[in-house]
């Protein structure tokens, strides 16, 4: 057995030798490594819920968070007015924009730019302190490497002044001045957001979330733990039909037609004609759309597309009634109510009581047996299925959710999950039995995430557990009792609606609570904590993000317009940086408009943990893979010194 370690052992340091053939190779990259682990570490952000506001959190990534603006303020705080800071943050914000609307208005557009680059080489040398020149570098975009570099490291002060200009002239005579100041505020944005976490829900209510996972794709490093509205749309891709019937059914609902069919190719004319054809004398008056963002390309009367929604909504209770009676494992019996409603009384029977109906007109509903689909309701089905496992882009989406997601991760101390870990009354955390196991807690989310990743990529339940993690009842994704869709349609009685929430939301005021989760996880609640979202925090009424006596964080403060009005802000970030950890508190996002206005709001930044001494590379989650690196490559260096494996020059 020794003998087969040390033949290993030789074998991996003969595959490092191939990148460092010799000890001078070698040596340089443990003296580069031990530089790096000798940096600050770098700035973490954490958002959850962003819910399709792809402008909303664009801004936020491109301001981090208010940290831009920060910047601006010390760097330039005694030598230019408080005009001129906002203008040259709101460059950094959207330097499209905003250089569009001074080249209309700038009486020398030119000088304007030339003035703007020297700003901005100034924000970009303060981002850019935690990092290696290399480093520095990468995130530059390559088109533009060069000249930035040039730019940020020309430290002969007496050549300076002389060798800015020639660049930017030539920058200027070459007309790309605007799209250099464009890279440069990109540049700035990735150097001052180092690492990206996404707790969850990218998907649903506002209008563009493809355009977000556009954003996400080319970002530098992102990680998502999946939310229950991720988890429905990955079900959708896979063909799941009751997965693609509640996201069409959502996303109608709130009138989110350009990003489906425009953004996704999601065709919805069948379903429109299905609509019409069945409903069509047929108001729908509980099915109108919430219009919150106005569509763009494919507009669509909101009388459609209520009769589009009741459709789609229909179907979806007869294919969400026919996976709960094929899984018995997922308890959610009394979520069948097709069975229960009669159609002639205009009723239907909730538990032991019997409520009048809003809407009564059921026409593809047979009494007999209420969880078949017509032949109308399987030929649309099967056609929106084909939308869906054909749309490239929404394939090429779900399958980054996959590669950079996860139901759950740790990450320097941290612990992020987006909804809940199940829990009892009690405290302790609760049994769910699935393929003949009884499993809680962290074993019960590992299980899950291997489940989700199994019916996703070999089809062997269709998708079905995606269905589970959007709405069933010990789903840590969803973490509620039930999900009341059909009472909200169909029920005026509001106690109907309520969504009993699971026990943890609760018991995590307690410290110990919070402390126990921690230890499940495998982290100290010494130096640890819980980031979570699913939950909007409700600022107006006194309620407090912070949990568990400072153990646990919820960030859902509202960046979705539906629910601003709960929260009272438009969002939250949470930020990790060397020195502290802060919460970031957003005001709505305000567009710029052609005429320059806006309402410029900087994010209230609180600090709510002081670290003890600053943080370095080395006491990161990558510090530790640096430090076996190095390891490694002293292990080559002894074996080169040794004559055991020969040196290449």
């Amino acid at each position: 057995m020794a003998n087969k370690q040390r033949a290993a052992d030789t074998h991996y340091l003969e595959l490092l030798a191939k990148e460092f053939p010799n000890i001078r190779k070698a040596t340089t990259e443990i003296v580069n490594l031990n530089a790096i682990l000798s940096l600050p570490k770098g700035t973490e952000y954490f958002l959850s819920d962003l819910h399709g506001e792809h402008e909303a959190f664009i801004h936020m990534v491109q301001s981090a968070s208010g940290v831009i603006h920060a910047k601006i303020e010390e760097i330039f705080g005694k030598t230019l007015s408080e005009t001129e800071r906002r203008a040259l943050a709101s460059l950094v914000y959207n330097a499209r924009a905003e250089t569009a609307r001074r080249k209309k208005t700038e009486a020398d557009f030119d000088e304007w730019c030339r003035v703007s680059i020297y700003r901005l080489i100034e924000v970009c040398k303060s981002v850019s302190t935690k990092y290696t020149r290399s480093k520095v570098r990468k995130r530059m975009p390559a088109t533009s490497a060069y000249i930035m570099d040039e730019l940020l490291n020309a430290d002969d002060e007496a050549n300076r002044a002389h060798y800015y200009r020639e660049i930017i002239n030539s920058l200027l005579r070459c007309r790309i001045a605007e799209d250099f100041i464009a890279e440069m505020t990109q540049t700035i944005s990735r150097l001052a957001v180092d690492r990206l976490h996404i707790i969850g829900d990218v998907f649903d209510r506002g209008p563009h979330p493809d355009l977000i996972m556009d954003y996400l794709v080319e970002f530098h490093d992102v990680d998502f733990q999946w939310g229950n509205h991720d988890i429905v749309w990955m079900g959708a891709a896979a063909g799941n039909l009751a997965c693609i019937a509640n996201v069409i059914r959502l996303n109608n609902s709130y009138n989110n037609f350009d990003m489906l069919e425009i953004g996704y190719g999601i065709n919805l004319r069948p379903l429109s004609a299905f609509a019409l054809s069945v409903y069509g004398d047929d108001p729908c008056i509980p099915f109108k759309p919430h219009i919150l963002d106005e569509n763009e390309y494919d507009p669509i009367e909101p009388a459609l597309a209520a009769k589009m929604n009741k459709a789609i909504s229909v179907i979806q209770f007869k294919l969400e009634g026919q996976l709960i009676k094929a899984h018995p494992e997922y308890e959610m019996e009394e979520r069948l109510l097709l069975d229960k409603t009669d159609c002639a009384a205009g009723t239907v029977r909730i538990g032991d009581k019997i409520f009048p109906l809003r809407d009564k007109r059921f026409p593809t509903l047979d009494p007999a047996s209420p969880y078949t689909l017509t032949a109308g309701e399987k030929e649309l089905m099967n056609t929106l299925r084909v939308s869906f496992l054909k749309s490239e882009k929404l394939q090429r989406h779900i399958r980054f959710l996959f590669s950079h997601g996860a139901m759950y991760k740790i990450v320097n101390g941290n612990l992020l999950y987006h909804g809940c870990i199940p829990m009892t009354a009690s405290g302790a955390f609760e049994q769910c039995a699935f393929e003949g196991r009884l499993l809680s807690g962290r074993a019960y989310m590992d299980y899950l995430d291997a489940r989700v990743r199994r019916s996703f990529f070999t089809r062997d339940d269709g998708g079905d557990i995606m269905w589970y993690l959007w709405n069933g009842s010990k789903s840590p994704l969803f973490g509620k009792a039930r999900m009341t869709t059909f009472e909200r349609l169909f029920v005026e009685d509001k106690a109907t609606h309520k969504e009993n929430s699971s026990p943890y939301y609760k018991l995590i005021n307690d410290r110990a609570v919070c402390e126990n989760i921690l230890r499940e996880f495998g982290l100290s609640p010494e130096n640890s904590h819980i980031l979570n979202g699913h939950v909007p925090v409700k600022i107006k009424d006194g309620e407090s993000p912070v949990k568990g006596d400072g153990l646990l964080f919820f960030i859902d403060g509202g960046i979705s317009k539906a629910y601003q009005k709960q929260t009272g802000i438009a969002g939250y970030t949470f930020i990790f940086n060397s020195r502290f950890m802060a919460l970031s508190e957003h005001e709505p996002y305000s567009p710029l408009e052609e005429d320059g206005t806006q309402v410029f709001t900087s994010p209230v930044i609180r600090i709510v943990e002081q670290l003890k001494r600053r943080m370095t590379v080395k006491d990161t989650d990558i510090g530790s893979e640096l430090e076996e690196q190095i390891d490694e490559l002293e292990a080559l260096v002894a074996a080169f010194r040794e004559g055991t494996i020969k040196e290449k020059f």
